[in-house]
């Protein structure tokens, strides 16, 4: 089997001139592990507002066609809008959540995914996996060109099916992955070698590349782990075109302006509830 790992010597760190150590050691943990975190970004009552937000939409996704897509047995993900969630202008123009976006993806990014996952009780170990193929610039130019946030409604216990990550996959050529996003079953023990379960609680935020390998793991609980999940491009990434987010014009122009600069997404009179097409044919069954 062709060997798909790449060298951290490989990747150079592009931290910007000038940067601080706060800015430095952000971009140097997305580009070395893949993943970083900031411990209580958000107030519990900020969680617990986003717990409503999510159950009030989820329950809505529920109630029509394609309003939420399958990622496994008993998990879902469902994509909404940013006046869904009373807490969405707090979370995009929060200092550190703005700081990563323009030290990774440059001043010019882009907002461009609103959703949540929902793993519920009785929901499976997913295959390990990416949640996009790696895009050219990646592959060619070691450069990454868009950022996945996760901020949790619950505090995540260790029966509640914990997200695991296998930092530094990020750079791992797709050679041999279904879809250029499933690796080999044969591949799997690296990836549990590398593996860290994340057990976030309420207020903490995290970023990640989604190129990073990882997967949801089995919920033993009768609670679900809803998580936010916050999708942010580079210029020209081109993951806007998988998602509708929109917003109102009256919801728009009460924004402030460093906030309007990052929204690429359309302005409506009127929003119309989504309909589901980011769906991940490889997570339906779960590992089996």
């Amino acid at each position: 089997m062709t060997d798909v790992t790449r060298t951290l010597d490989d990747i150079r760190v592009p931290i910007p001139e000038g940067a601080d150590e706060e800015v430095a050691a952000a971009v140097t943990g997305l580009y070395t592990e893949g993943v970083i975190s900031r411990k209580q970004a958000f107030s519990r009552e900020w969680a617990e507002q986003l717990r409503e937000d999510i159950d009030a939409a989820f329950q809505e996704a529920l109630s029509r066609p394609n309003g939420a897509v399958g990622r496994g047995p008993k998990r879902y993900y469902v994509e909404m809008h940013p006046e869904q969630m009373r807490g969405w202008l707090e979370l995009v123009d929060h200092p550190w959540v703005r700081m990563v976006c323009e030290s990774v993806l440059g001043p010019d990014y882009q907002i461009v995914e609103l959703g949540f996952d929902v793993p519920g009780a009785g929901a499976v170990n997913q295959p390990w996996h990416r949640d996009f193929p790696m895009p050219e610039e990646t592959r060619t130019n070691r450069r990454l060109t868009s950022l996945a946030f996760n901020a949790t409604a619950v505090d995540t216990e260790e029966d509640m099916g914990p997200f695991e990550v296998a930092p530094t996959t990020q750079w791992d050529l797709p050679e041999g992955f279904d879809h250029e996003m499933f690796p080999p079953k044969a591949a799997y023990p690296r990836y549990e070698a590398l593996a860290q379960r994340k057990y976030p609680k309420m207020g903490d935020i995290s970023a990640r590349s989604a190129l990073t390998i990882h997967r949801g793991t089995r919920n033993d609980s009768q609670k679900s782990r809803p998580v936010l999940v916050l999708g942010v491009d580079a210029p020209g990434a081109g993951n806007a075109e998988h998602h509708d987010m929109a917003v109102t014009r009256g919801f728009y122009e009460r924004l402030p302006q460093r906030v309007r600069d990052h929204l690429g997404c359309p302005i409506v009179e009127t929003l119309t509830p989504i309909t589901q097409k980011h769906s991940i044919e490889g997570l339906m069954m779960g590992e089996a």
